[in-house]
């Protein structure tokens, strides 16, 4: 019984080593093959449009001799701009506690002397910040003032931005393709060839940010408010097309 099996097994070692030389064969006909002359260029393209939206935020922040005295005095500050927000039209989603710190505060001596001071607790700072959403720019002066005025005293940093920039970033990457097939035609025509089929496009991967942009007519709400320069926001996207030579 032996003699019969071993005959087999050597049969299909020699097969299977015949079509691995086969495969290697067609593999190496195909590295050999010729690769298609081809263009690649990118394409960039920006689209701006006015914001509808601000993010802005701020702190309320705190000294007091005690952690809980600072604290008291800044939930009762934060509950009064909060409330006034609301109060004002702001929604619920659109508020948003982004940092709360209770720090000791040191006064430090004078060791200039080559004394060995220590520093003596003086007091305790809180800071309660708040992130906020204002889909109403015309509100946006008046809540800057209404807040400060209630004991917002730190941070103010806006950013404006759209809700939905959808259609203004197909716009972009509209214009971005656009401007890569005309790069291409540039090419192939400094280069004595023509274009063919476009064989691969593809986009930057991040997501198109808005980009802030000083304009002339910028609108501006005062009224008696902190005034507010919206200007625009642009979009920018960048395509990498590969377009094939005609041979």
């Amino acid at each position: 019984m032996t003699s019969t099996i071993l005959p087999r097994r050597l049969r299909t070692v020699f097969l299977a080593a015949a079509f691995a030389g086969i495969a290697s064969a067609s593999a190496f006909a195909q590295d050999n093959t010729p690769r298609e002359a081809v263009i690649t260029v990118s394409g960039e393209g920006r689209s701006s449009v006015a914001p509808d939206m601000a993010i802005l935020s701020f702190s309320v922040v705190t000294d007091a001799k005690t952690a809980k005295e600072a604290l008291d005095a800044n939930n009762k500050t934060m509950a009064d701009v909060l409330n006034a927000l609301k109060t004002g039209g702001i929604a619920e989603r659109d508020l948003q506690t982004s940092g709360f710190a209770v720090n000791p505060q040191y006064q430090y001596p004078d060791n200039s002397d080559g004394g060995n001071r220590q520093p003596v607790l003086t007091g305790y700072q809180v800071a309660n910040s708040l992130t906020i959403k204002v889909r109403d720019l015309a509100k946006l002066g008046a809540i800057i003032d209404q807040s400060v005025t209630l004991g917002v005293n730190q941070g103010g940093s806006i950013q404006f931005s759209n809700d939905k920039p959808e259609a203004t970033i197909t716009e972009a990457r509209k214009a971005a393709v656009t401007d890569a097939v005309a790069k291409a035609k540039v090419l192939s025509e400094a280069a004595g060839v023509s274009l063919g089929r476009i064989v691969e496009i593809s986009e930057n991967s991040s997501r198109p940010e808005p980009m802030p942009m000083m304009r002339s007519m910028a609108k501006e709400y005062a009224a008696d408010a902190v005034p507010v320069a919206t200007g625009e926001n642009s979009y920018n996207v960048t395509v990498n097309v590969t377009f094939a030579i005609k041979q």
